[in-house]
């Protein structure tokens, strides 16, 4: 049971079932180490599913974990992303929406998962996971999206800021290696990021998102797989592909979002042949981390409702 020492309490985290569940493993897919993992049922039902699980930019399967304890009767695959955490970086490919595309192909050839796997997305997770879907309609049965990227960022009114955030990554990429790394995995900036988001008010659990970016946020394999995976979160969405996804696709967003809006979102749906919009409110773009009960109750209705 992983917790978070408050000064004066412990609030565990994680149940103490999850690590029974857990099997590390890896693989090589077209010639690059991949490190995942898999999350068995705790019981097989009629309604077990195999979830294949893309985490978001800069971040790896951990931060998935709070969902995976939730769906108990699932089984979960997450892999680190090429570049991220324990996963090695493309060594010929560049590291863009397309190339992660290949990759999920790959992966899923080399594990046998079929056309009846469920495929997640989180965050920039939801650009490659739907892009993928696209471009492999028979690939994966349904989709779900936690906190999908459904607009342009370099457009409206967060596109400044994004811009500034490309001129960061670009100049960390830039600077001698030593002073780039310093500027990529300064907890400073790292903190800062991790405050916007949070938007939970229990004190424990900012504790402990703040922690979680505080140690995986900087686990990437080097300055340019990382700034070509930067550039492929920001340069590309899944409205772009909406109108080609048309298997049954679950959004989960978060009313206060400040990267993934909700009227985005609600424009995203609005495209989809076949879209269920679920808001959780209260919370932005980390409900893998604040609000991961109703997500899972959300993501094991739909897979219900939609059972052959």
């Amino acid at each position: 049971m992983e917790q978070v020492d408050t000064g004066s309490s412990r609030t565990p985290l994680f149940s103490s079932a999850l690590a029974a569940r857990t099997r590390a493993a890896s693989a090589e897919v077209d010639g690059t180490s991949i490190a995942y993992w898999v999350y068995e049922p705790v019981r097989v039902t009629p309604e077990t599913r195999t979830i294949l699980v893309v985490h978001g930019f800069r971040g790896d399967h951990h931060g998935l974990l709070r969902v995976a304890d939730q769906l108990t009767d699932m089984r979960l695959i997450m892999p680190d992303l090429p570049g991220f955490g324990g996963s090695a970086a493309f060594e010929d490919t560049e590291h863009s929406v397309a190339g992660y595309g290949r990759f999920l192909s790959g992966f899923m050839a080399t594990l046998g998962l079929g056309p009846d796997t469920v495929l997640l997305g989180h965050s920039f997770g939801s650009i490659i996971a739907s892009h993928f879907v696209a471009a492999n309609r028979d690939a994966v049965a349904e989709l779900i999206l936690v906190n999908p990227i459904a607009a342009p960022a370099l457009e409206g009114p967060k596109g400044l800021m994004t811009k500034l955030a490309v001129l960061y990554y670009e100049a960390a990429a830039r600077l001698p290696r030593r002073l780039g790394l310093a500027l990529l995995r300064s907890q400073a900036i790292v903190r800062v990021m991790s405050v916007a988001m949070a938007k939970t008010g229990d004190r424990d659990l900012r504790r402990f998102v703040h922690a979680q970016h505080s140690s995986y946020f900087s686990a990437f394999a080097d300055r340019d797989s990382l700034l070509q995976a930067f550039k492929a979160s920001v340069g590309s969405n899944v409205s772009e592909v909406a109108r080609e996804l048309t298997l049954p696709v679950l959004l989960i967003a978060g009313e206060k979002d400040e990267i993934a809006m909700l009227a985005d979102q609600h424009k995203l749906a609005a495209l989809l042949p076949d879209a269920t919009l679920e808001v959780i409110p209260g919370v932005g773009h980390l409900i893998h981390y604040e609000t991961p009960e109703p997500a899972a109750r959300y993501i094991r209705r739909f897979l219900k409702d939609h059972a052959a």
